[in-house]
């Protein structure tokens, strides 16, 4: 038994003054002045209660990676000098002395080889990943130490003379077994992370798992490592993984990806809509170009949708098609983080032509496209209240704003964040009486946190009435 606890004098619903009472992780009562209960009692000073915040989009193991890996893009390395200094500073992240960068971006030294890399650092076997996600780049150490020169798999990139470049597309699965530890990375510094946010219930969108992978995130919401809700994308088809008695953790839409780098295959893509579709579960589908998300359409008109068909990112979305997606009754999860953490770079290598339906916000939800917002770290602003902002201003790093046409206010950037992670986009939880006490208490009014959104004013963080971060 969880047992009972107080939050008193609270903001709730816009409504002041209020005291949540919390018996075995549900909200029990909502009213003034409650009985003392018989467990711990928090005063809210006057500050929000809230819904936990529920990031739709990430990738749980890429961002505990990242925690221990040197910064290859812009703001920390501009340039080659940068990213050579900055390899030759990293500490090695085991007993092999390998490098692992991340953020890396063509604007800094190129698109990499291991040539290239090779004339940056040569002495430990590197890795760096692209921003993207899609690609890493490893230098001849490196290559060595995998041997991928014997491994034939199509994400292997190979010269002219049947040798690796170095770039490895799509292929986590083929190098992580080839890395000295294919342990995948604890999740309690993630889990802490998170909490601090404010965020209670994570979407992992991490493709097609590996067996030790997805035994691994089990564990860590079992072990309460992350003591946040979790929500797979990356389960098989045709696999249902058993969790634990007592974690939470649910199998949501497969995870279907269409690589930037090459036309999906259409054929293909309808096979496996339907085949998905057949075992009684919706896709979600990784679009980030105009023309992908064409293909898609064309797909789905093809082979038909199903409640819970989602598409994630939809990065460029045409004018045109935004009436199709609430016929087909899509849902969109999108990342406006990424207009305010690279939208200068947007502006100067996206075709102009694209700007404007960069990241799309209101032009959906006036269509009434389910809309759901979330982060894609470690790739973009793991913070939801940078990306609320971001949603609100879709300022760009030197201030310019970019698509204003599709700014949305703080409330529904907000509420964005708050339907549960089983139906983005959907109704919005609120805090009323039967709900799982999964709950963020503000230091201040929700005006006052909407008005300038900051991660500083999360106060008090539960999950299932468990106080999982006290700030």
């Amino acid at each position: 038994m969880i047992g009972e606890f107080v939050i008193r004098n609270a903001e709730v619903a816009g409504r002041p003054g209020l005291d949540v009472w919390i018996v075995d992780g549900r909200v029990a009562e909502i009213g003034v002045g409650l009985r003392p209960p018989r467990g711990d009692t928090l005063d809210a000073r006057g500050g929000a209660v809230l819904p936990g915040l529920v990031d739709h989009h990430l990738h749980l193991h890429a961002l505990a990676a990242s925690r221990m890996s040197v910064r290859c893009g812009p703001p920390d390395v501009r340039g080659p000098d940068d990213l050579a200094r900055a390899l030759s500073e990293a500490e090695s992240e085991d007993d092999g002395g390998w490098v692992r960068g991340v953020g890396y971006v063509e604007t800094v030294a190129g698109l990499l080889d291991a040539a290239m890399l090779d004339r940056l650092h040569s002495a430990r076997p590197v890795r760096v990943q692209h921003r993207s996600g899609a690609l890493w780049m490893l230098n001849s150490a490196a290559l060595r130490a995998t041997g991928l020169v014997d491994v034939r798999h199509p994400g292997v990139e190979r010269d002219s003379e049947g040798q690796p470049t170095g770039r490895v597309w799509r292929a986590d699965d083929a190098l992580r077994e080839r890395l000295p530890s294919g342990k995948p990375p604890g999740l309690a510094g993630v889990g802490r992370d998170l909490a601090r946010l404010g965020v209670t219930a994570v979407t992992d969108a991490t493709p097609d798992l590996a067996p030790g992978s997805l035994a691994a995130l089990m564990a860590d919401a079992a072990n309460g490592q992350l003591p946040q809700r979790l929500h797979l994308l990356g389960v098989p088809p045709g696999s249902t993984p058993v969790p634990e008695r007592g974690t939470r953790v649910t199998v949501g839409p497969y995870k279907i990806v269409l690589a930037d780098s090459e036309p999906p295959d259409l054929v293909g893509l309808m096979d496996t809509i339907t085949r998905v579709h057949s075992e009684g579960r919706a896709v979600a589908v990784h679009s980030v170009t105009r023309e992908s998300l064409m293909i898609l359409l064309a797909a789905f008109d093809e082979v038909g949708c199903v409640p819970g068909d989602r598409i994630e990112h939809a990065s460029i979305v045409p004018a045109e098609v935004v009436g199709v997606l609430r016929e087909r009754g899509l849902t969109i999860v999108t990342q406006p983080g990424f207009i305010a953490d690279r939208g200068d770079d947007y502006r100067a290598r996206v075709d102009e032509r694209d700007h404007p339906d960069l990241y799309r916000c209101r032009s959906l939800l006036d269509a009434g496209v389910a809309l759901a917002l979330s982060s894609d770290a470690p790739y973009g602003p793991l913070d939801p209240w940078t990306v609320i902002a971001a949603a609100v201003g879709r300022r760009t790093e030197s201030g310019v704003v970019l698509g204003e046409s599709e700014r949305i206010d703080p409330p529904r950037a907000l509420e964005a964040y708050l339907a549960p992670p089983d139906n983005p986009g959907g109704v919005p939880r609120r805090v009323r009486p039967g709900v799982s006490a999964d709950l963020v208490v503000l230091d201040v009014p929700l005006r006052e946190m909407l008005g300038s959104p900051d991660s500083a004013a999360v106060g008090t963080v539960l999950v299932d009435g468990r106080v999982v971060y006290a700030g």
